[in-house]
């Protein structure tokens, strides 16, 4: 009798585990990346990817709208101290889900107004999935072949021209959000208008030994710079155009990081 119990038990954690979205979204991710190989875009195994991200819900990986803090703040990619100015600031809060040498499941929760400034994604495709909330996205794709101006004053670094890929406010629920190494806006940052959460799946993850490192941006406007040698901007289309200079980690901006409470992942 006991035993016939037990075995009752583990058939229905097994039953949870394989019925959660987490769990497809897992299966998925393991079954199609790799550390060295990521399927093309738009591939059906990307598009397969996106259809179950679509399902998610906040419940879905343990969150509730309702309990969400309402705080403004400020946010940033990556842990560094948190400075005197920013005390009083609520963070963003990073939720670790799944990581490998494949791919990072992970969530952002992000308080009003915070931000994840301009940052790149190094050959890595990423799947943005808005569960709650509303945000403002703002992404570019570098110019191919590089164009690069030196600076105006000494010191300046260099920028490189990038041209406006995306430019809007998403709010859930809405579609699965990718970037590409090379298109799609892999340079990209994010600005809460609401409380919102995002959850990510990037492919291969960040890996700085492997040239996959974080670098943040500063955007100029077009006419900020001039060059001879670059792709002819069309008249009334200078807008669509920005110069990228790379900058440090801000420091003024931080995030905590937080628990999973969805369900488990069976590996």
């Amino acid at each position: 009798m006991v035993f016939s119990l037990f075995r009752r038990y583990l058939s229905m954690g097994r039953h949870n585990h394989s019925s959660s979205k987490v769990q497809a979204l897992y299966d998925h991710c393991n079954a199609i990346f790799s550390p060295s190989s990521t399927p093309p875009p738009s591939s059906p195994p990307l598009h397969k990817l996106s259809s179950i991200l679509d399902t998610v819900q906040p419940s879905d990986v343990g969150l509730s709208e309702e309990t969400t803090d309402d705080d403004q703040g400020h946010g940033f990619f990556g842990m560094n101290q948190l400075n005197r100015s920013a005390r009083w600031a609520q963070p963003i809060t990073y939720i670790d889900i799944h990581e490998s040498d494949s791919f990072t499941m992970c969530i952002f929760c992000f308080p009003t107004s915070s931000v994840i400034p301009l940052h790149d994604h190094p050959g890595m495709t990423v799947f943005s999935k808005i569960l709650y909330g509303s945000l403002h996205v703002k992404a570019y794709d570098l110019v191919e072949p590089p164009c690069t101006v030196e600076g105006k004053r000494p010191g300046q670094p260099q920028v490189r021209l990038a041209k406006l890929a995306v430019d809007k406010v998403l709010t859930a629920p809405c579609e699965t959000s990718v970037l590409y190494p090379k298109h799609g806006g892999n340079v990209h940052c994010f600005t809460a208008l609401t409380p919102c959460a995002v959850l990510d799946i990037l492919s291969p993850p960040y890996r700085e030994d492997e040239g996959r490192k974080c670098t943040y941006y500063h955007d100029y406007p077009y006419s900020t710079f001039s060059t001879q040698n670059g792709p002819k901007i069309c008249e009334g289309e200078e807008e669509e155009y920005a110069w990228l200079a790379e900058i440090g980690t801000p420091a003024d901006l931080y995030m905590r990081s937080g628990e999973y409470t969805g369900p488990a992942i069976q590996l």
